[in-house]
């Protein structure tokens, strides 16, 4: 395959796909409802829709409100009531009172007053498991059970309920349950261990903990109970696990004797006498919170971040509608495990009336074919994945569009990093010709893409197809001007409904200003490179800070310091992830300063992924261990990640870092002999 540069055009919707696109619908009931009208249905009229979205920000809203029909029981007084950020000098929808779990089991069908209850909505499979359904009527009857059980158990409005669980329905139906009781929700994958599952869920004082006994991933069999057995323990607020016998599905043949005393319930004895209980919602304001996500920075315990139930809701209407064009026809997957926020945006395709498609295991098991089987059996429609996954596919030289029926397969979505040109080819080469291929990057911070894919535009190798409708996204210089065709930091300038509300124990907002507004005042700064062209079209470059995204499941650096620098013999560490080759892979290179006496051998090396792996994640487990003599840091004592990237990816030292603000400036010298932008 001749590698094809960054720009060349691959794919051009049809006039015909354009005009039934959701995009065009909106565009259409605008000019019906609203008087507003836009030139046609391709770049300029996209764009001159987004300009107006990002300029009239409180009618675009309030015309998603409309347009998606959101369900609420008494309507608002106003849409904003300030511009100004961070956004607690504003308040969205102020006077509404909804419910997103209401707006997601709601009834669809003409006049969306009527459902078929026998139709799918979530349609699973795993290692474990085969490949089944949960039709709509099902759904409602177990949330309306499991809600019912947590409020016997006295969960009430704003408690926290959190899930240790994977891409199983189960879990799909904890979150729904605890949204419709007004509770708070929260979730872990049951592949982060109990130190980083710990540092999340003890911030939020949880009630509840939904868990399993275990998953398979890969083939292989991971046990779980002692990791809940010490979450119950170290988590002081925790009133009652429910657990979920998945690994082994015979209750009798679970040993439980480890887990905490008089706490414990089986999945199936928690909803015993719950068969056939009232689904109802507790009505709450826009703002209420909806869930706790995560996000690490490079010191401290993770960021939990919370987002309500109004913001969620509209900016997933949006998604959903507007971009992602899902209906009730549609089956929506996207690769993902409970831990990353895709997996939240994934749920929230149950607002397009359609189905949802789930799946929990390695997506290389038995071999790379697995998910396009998957997509073949189970009739997916959008297929969402990550970069890593479509290149991986790439390389291994995989045939899904010769060796498959991916005849309802009309997009592909790609995230969690930049999809490279080559990348774009091969989809259309080895996939499918015909369809749309949207890569899109956003952030966990606001649960979205704020730049992504239009049914309306044409795809371009390596360019993400355009800022997202809603949100006013700009490259900046270090002044705080505004870019075209070169690369700046990407910002926010307007508010958007699903920014966090707070974070958690921030109650000054101290830490919510310096995460995102302390680089340009009032100005979100999100920590991303960014090109916009003049022709709309974006292109990303990467973290502009030093979080790690490993597969779109980002781990603060201070994490994996305290999991390396436990390890006995470990005197200092620096970690840093940097692109190599021609750019399309990272690599987690981490820097290890041995203790005196003591050598980098196999032993210690072991040590030290075990620890990564078991501490933090498998993902972020280190691609390379390189002994150095010191870690650079600032006169404060900061560890000079970013510069050690920069200078890592063929940065010049000067450029990277001033010397004159480290305590120890020799110690770059040796990074700048081991550029690895060429291995």
């Amino acid at each position: 395959m001749d590698t094809i540069g960054e720009g060349a055009l691959l794919w051009e919707p049809s006039e015909e796909r354009r005009r039934d696109s959701g995009t065009a619908r909106y565009m259409d009931w605008l000019s019906e409802e609203r008087g507003l009208h836009f030139p046609g249905y391709g770049r300029e009229g996209y764009e001159r829709l987004w300009e107006w979205s990002v300029r009239e920000i409180e009618e675009f809203w309030a015309s998603v409100w409309e347009y998606c029909g959101v369900v609420h029981s008494r309507p608002y007084e106003r849409v904003l009531t300030g511009r100004a950020m961070p956004v607690e000098d504003g308040q969205w929808f102020p006077g509404a009172l909804l419910n997103y779990a209401e707006n997601a089991l709601r009834d669809f069908g003409d006049g969306r007053e009527t459902e078929d209850p026998e139709s799918p909505a979530v349609i699973h499979a795993s290692e474990t498991r085969g490949l089944g359904a949960v039709t709509r009527g099902e759904l409602r009857e177990r949330v309306a059970a499991t809600a019912s059980a947590l409020r016997e158990l006295g969960v009430q409005k704003g408690d926290r309920v959190v899930a240790y669980l994977p891409n199983i329905p189960e879990t799909v139906v904890a979150f729904l349950a605890t949204a419709s009781v007004g509770a708070v929700w929260s979730s872990c994958s049951p592949d982060f261990g109990a130190p980083a599952v710990i540092e999340r869920f003890a911030q939020i004082q949880p009630k509840v903990l939904f868990a399993c006994d275990g998953y398979r991933y890969g083939g292989k069999d991971f046990d779980r109970l002692e990791t809940v057995a010490e979450l119950g323990w170290e988590i002081p607020s925790l009133e009652h696990t429910v657990l979920l016998p998945y690994l082994n599905e015979s209750p009798e043949i679970l040993d439980t004797s480890s887990l905490p005393g008089g706490t414990l319930t089986l999945w199936d004895e928690f909803l015993d006498n719950h068969e056939g209980s009232e689904l109802y919602f507790e009505q709450v304001p826009f703002d209420h919170p909806l869930w706790v996500l995560y996000s690490s920075g490079t010191t401290g315990l993770p960021k939990a971040i919370v987002q309500g139930h109004g913001g969620i809701l509209l900016e997933h209407l949006k998604k959903v509608y507007l971009h992602m064009d899902l209906s009730e026809e549609d089956r929506f997957f996207w690769f993902t495990t409970t831990g990353w926020m895709m997996w939240n945006l994934l749920v929230s395709g149950l607002l397009g009336g359609g189905a949802i498609v789930l799946y929990d295991g390695s997506p290389g098991h038995p071999d790379m074919d697995a998910m396009w089987r998957l997509a073949e059996e189970a009739g997916i429609t959008v297929f969402g994945t990550s970069a890593g996954y479509l290149t991986a596919c790439m390389k291994a030289g995989i045939e899904p569009g010769r060796d498959h029926d991916l005849s309802r397969l009309r997009a592909i979505g790609s995230t969690g990093s930049p999809l490279p040109p080559e990348g774009f080819e091969w989809v259309y080469e080895h996939v499918k010709g015909d369809l749309h291929l949207f890569s899109t990057s956003g952030g966990t911070d606001m649960c979205t893409a704020f730049i992504g894919g239009s049914p309306l535009l044409p795809v371009r190798a390596g360019e993400l197809q355009c800022r997202a409708l809603g949100a006013s996204v700009h490259a900046f210089d270090e002044e705080g001007l505004p870019l075209i065709d070169d690369v700046g930091e990407l910002v926010i300038t307007a508010p958007m409904p699903s920014m966090p509300l707070y974070l958690w124990n921030d109650p000054e907002g101290e830490k919510y200003h310096e995460s995102y507004f302390e680089h340009y005042p009032g100005v979100w700064r999100h920590g991303d490179w960014l090109q916009v062209k003049h022709t709309g079209a974006c292109v990303i470059y990467g973290r502009s800070d030093s979080t790690i995204n490993r597969g779109g499941v980002r781990m603060g650096t201070a994490e994996i310091y305290s999991a390396v620098e436990s390890v006995e013999g470990v005197a200092d560490s620096l970690v840093v992830d940097a692109p190599v080759g021609d750019g399309t892979e990272t690599k987690i290179y981490l820097f290890v300063v041995p203790e005196e006496d003591t050598e980098l051998d196999e032993d210690l090396a072991s040590g030290i992924k075990r620890g990564v792996r078991e501490h933090c994640s498998p993902r972020h487990v280190p691609d390379e261990l390189l002994v150095i003599e010191e870690v650079p840091r600032t006169l404060n004592g900061k560890k000079l990640e970013v510069p050690v990237k920069k200078i890592l990816s063929g940065k010049p030292v000067e450029e990277a870092a001033s010397r004159d603000s480290l305590a120890n400036p020799g110690a770059l010298d040796y990074f700048a002999g081991l550029t690895v932008s060429g291995d």
